[in-house]
């Protein structure tokens, strides 16, 4: 019988690998999740992390919670409430604190992107680009297990005033009949594949009777952190059928996989989770950020890529970490992130070349960076709008002036003699208005 253990730092004392911990990681595990939330399933503990390795295997320093990200003094502060057992109501009040000065909402999300049908606010929807919106699902606000470098960390951490969730399809269903300009839906979270198969077919079946919609978009980690719920669920052969169903009613039907290093997709269970979702006609795409101590190496991007493209995943973004909570750890400069991508993708076939990066998911648009090179003289990054809120900026270059140590939009000036962005007015505007 399939058997699933969840592991928090409450009850971290139960895993099985309890004692291959030293003592001190154990501790920060505890520490850091105070402020950034910390779980992991048996399958990650059985099957991904390499226990000779800790803390440096990678999947350990995906899944486990680090010293570094936290700063110095805002460790110290946690570690010294948790080793003597402080009330539960100081530790959290501690944590928020904390937490409020991490830009938690990043690139506009809740000012920008949440749209409005009928002078009413419409949470836990997001309307960012033209074609496509997300709908957070309510009941899947939790994931199988947490990345260390996840932006959507308040998801999971008690922000209830920050967070997106909705458990109304009805008032996706109103705003797509005003706006059939939106051909594509992304159900993200948390984790949609959390939910069961009747849950998921409560959000997704009413649209496929919308014919404006063309795409259907699912964002998961359940095929590295969970490859069970598509393989040996009670309702696993339910939730494929539901996919066929999608694929036959005329829908594009894309399963969005964040794999952040091969041996996620190297395990026997993840294959057969991935020929099976194949199998129905959906297609899968792999994204991830680069992060630092997790995949910041051209041969692994290459190994991940190669991986994926011989199981028939089509490699998609190489993210850049975003702006918020424990940035400072995982992040790395634009210019290493260009010369890893570059290296990488100039090692892969056509078929590979699907792949767009490194990019960054920022408050104007998904924003590639994609060179380095010398203009009259100046040396510059040539950037790249991929997506845009304004439609008329996607697929326009722009140039920035070069910095080693920048690792963000905010971290760059323009170049050539520019005083701003060319976005940078209408942004202005937008952020007035909102």
């Amino acid at each position: 019988m399939l058997k699933y253990r969840s592991y928090t730092a409450d009850n971290l004392h139960t895993l099985p690998q309890y004692g291959e911990i030293p003592e001190e990681q154990i501790h920060i595990v505890k520490t850091v999740a105070t402020v950034y939330p910390f779980r992991v399933n048996s399958y990650v503990t059985e099957n991904l992390i390499d226990w000779s390795n800790i803390p440096e295997d990678p999947i350990f320093r995906l899944s486990f919670p680090q010293e570094e990200m936290l700063n110095p003094e805002d460790f110290q502060r946690m570690s010294g409430l948790v080793s003597t057992d402080a009330p539960q109501d100081i530790i959290r009040q501690a944590a928020r604190e904390i937490q409020l000065l991490q830009n938690p909402n990043p690139a506009g999300q809740m000012e920008l992107n949440t749209p409005l049908l009928d002078n009413e606010v419409l949470h836990g929807i997001q309307h960012k680009y033209r074609e496509s919106v997300l709908f957070f699902p309510s009941e899947a606000q939790v994931c199988h297990a947490y990345c260390t470098y996840c932006f959507r960390w308040p998801q999971f951490s008690g922000l209830e005033s920050l967070k997106f969730a909705n458990n109304d399809i009805t008032l996706l269903l109103d705003y797509l009949k005003e706006h059939p300009e939106v051909k594509d839906i992304i159900f993200t979270g948390g984790d949609p594949m959390v939910m069961s198969t009747a849950l998921i077919k409560k959000y997704i079946q009413p649209l496929l009777d919308i014919p404006t919609v063309k795409t259907i978009r699912i964002g998961t980690k359940a095929l590295s952190w969970w490859p069970y719920r598509f393989t040996a669920e009670h309702d696993s052969d339910e939730i494929l059928s539901f996919f066929e169903q999608i694929v036959s009613s005329g829908k594009h039907l894309a399963i969005m996989a964040h794999i952040s290093h091969p041996r996620e997709i190297e395990t026997s269970q993840a294959v057969d989770a991935i020929n099976r979702i194949r199998s129905t006609g959906a297609v899968i795409r792999s994204q991830s950020p680069i992060v630092r101590h997790v995949n910041d190496d051209a041969d692994i991007w290459e190994a991940m890529w190669q991986k994926q493209l011989q199981l028939g995943i089509i490699p998609y973004y190489m993210f850049l970490e975003r702006d918020t909570g424990p940035k400072q750890y995982f992040e790395i400069p634009l210019s290493e992130a260009v010369e890893i991508f570059n290296t990488a993708y100039q090692r892969m076939s056509g078929l590979g070349r699907t792949v767009r990066g490194p990019s960054m998911s920022c408050a104007p648009g998904k924003i590639i960076v994609q060179d380095i090179t010398e203009i009259h003289g100046e040396k510059v990054f040539v950037l790249k709008f991929t997506q845009s809120r304004n439609p008329e900026w996607t697929n326009k270059i722009f140039f920035a002036e070069y910095d080693d140590d920048a690792s963000w939009i905010d971290d760059l000036s323009p170049a050539l003699g520019h005083e701003e962005f060319f976005f940078e007015n209408e942004m202005e505007r937008l952020y007035t208005c909102s």
